[in-house]
């Protein structure tokens, strides 16, 4: 626990210097004021994180977590269990669609098992995976606790970790991700809880239920929040109650980030449900977290509206893994190329609006 108070006692405030300086810059660029609208306030938001008025972006790092959970044998996912270790495979060989997308953004991708339920066998050095295996999977969270208090914790410790590893390699800007079969069922538990919204307002059909399987993981979503009672003035006892590993450790990694005054780009629905572990832990982190777009996980947009964000974009997306982080990344360097790249009125002899 010491290492979670400790690294939110670190979180501070936005620079309101390095805005006010970011803004005045952007007010001289060679366009009409605000005209570029939400490029010109990320540059700014991006300037009071860092504490740089001409923020640059260039280490790139998307941090994708994954874990197994044991409410999937409920016949919650329309995926079995084994695509976790397969896709974790996939990742480290570059072939998912978070890897292309990161080659495409410049980022590199840093593969973590938090709690995937088979070992992952590395046959090589890789300094791109993590091994923070805190068990082989949670429990079911409808017969009981998804995991015990001290392991909450751990999973927590160890995304801040996580993150400060990855720091010293070089980090401007961190995208979180997931991979882990059901894991859009505890996600929809810690919204519904955390948010008050009905069950079924924020349950989707995660990786293609038919109606059925919804039906069926709504009941168990239900019976898992009345069987465990996680108490609403702790967010740890929530996790522990209703959570995943990866959740805990994404939840880490954003404490971390903004306690380094480093800039989250949050994915989708699960990272989301870890952003709102954080938020009540630390309601400082909003003013570090970027979200990145609105997924089609029908929950989601709870999460934005309770955590008072919103998204860049909306492409229909629902895969998880950081996609969406990869994209929203690639525009917050876009608003910091315009913040420092582009000419002034003055520099670039062009005349001013009378």
């Amino acid at each position: 626990m010491d290492k979670i108070k400790e690294t939110i006692e670190e979180i501070g405030a936005l620079d309101g210097d390095a805005m006010e300086s970011a803004r005045a810059r952007q007010d001289t660029l060679t366009k009409p004021q605000r005209s570029l609208g939400v490029l010109e306030d990320l540059s700014v938001k991006i300037a009071g994180i860092t504490r740089n008025h001409m923020p640059e972006i260039k280490d790139k790092v998307i941090i994708t977590m994954g874990g197994d959970h044991g409410v999937a044998d409920e016949g919650v996912s329309a995926y079995p269990r084994e695509v976790t270790p397969q896709m974790v495979y996939n990742f480290l060989s570059g072939g998912a669609a978070i890897n292309v997308l990161a080659r495409h953004i410049g980022a590199r991708v840093v593969v973590v098992d938090m709690g995937v339920a088979a070992d992952i066998e590395v046959k090589r050095a890789n300094a791109n995976f993590i091994d923070n295996k805190i068990a082989y999977g949670t429990t079911n969270m409808t017969k009981g606790p998804a995991m015990s208090y001290e392991d909450a914790v751990r999973s927590i410790e160890a995304g801040i970790e996580v993150l400060g590893s990855e720091k010293e390699r070089g980090m401007d800007i961190v995208g979180v991700g997931d991979m882990g079969i059901g894991n859009t069922t505890p996600s929809s538990a810690i919204v519904a809880f955390i948010t008050g919204e009905p069950v079924e307002k924020v349950t989707g059909r995660g990786t293609g239920l038919d109606g059925e399987g919804l039906k069926r993981k709504i009941e168990r979503i239900k019976k898992a929040l009345e069987l465990n009672k996680p108490n609403r003035e702790d967010a740890i006892d929530i996790l522990a109650k209703i959570g995943g590993f990866e959740i805990g450790g994404m939840t880490g990694v954003m404490l971390a980030a903004a306690s380094h005054r480093i800039p989250v780009v949050v994915d989708g629905f699960i990272s989301g449900a870890a952003a709102l572990i954080a938020y009540e832990l630390s309601p400082k982190i909003r003013d570090y977290l970027i979200a990145s777009h609105l997924s089609v996980e029908a929950g989601h947009r709870a999460i934005l509206d309770h955590l008072g964000i919103k998204p860049l974009f909306n492409l229909n997306m629902r895969l998880g893994e950081g996609t969406g982080a990869a994209l929203g990344i690639s525009i917050v360097e876009a608003s910091c190329k315009i913040l420092r790249e582009m000419a002034t009125f003055e520099e670039a002899g062009v005349s001013e609006k009378e």
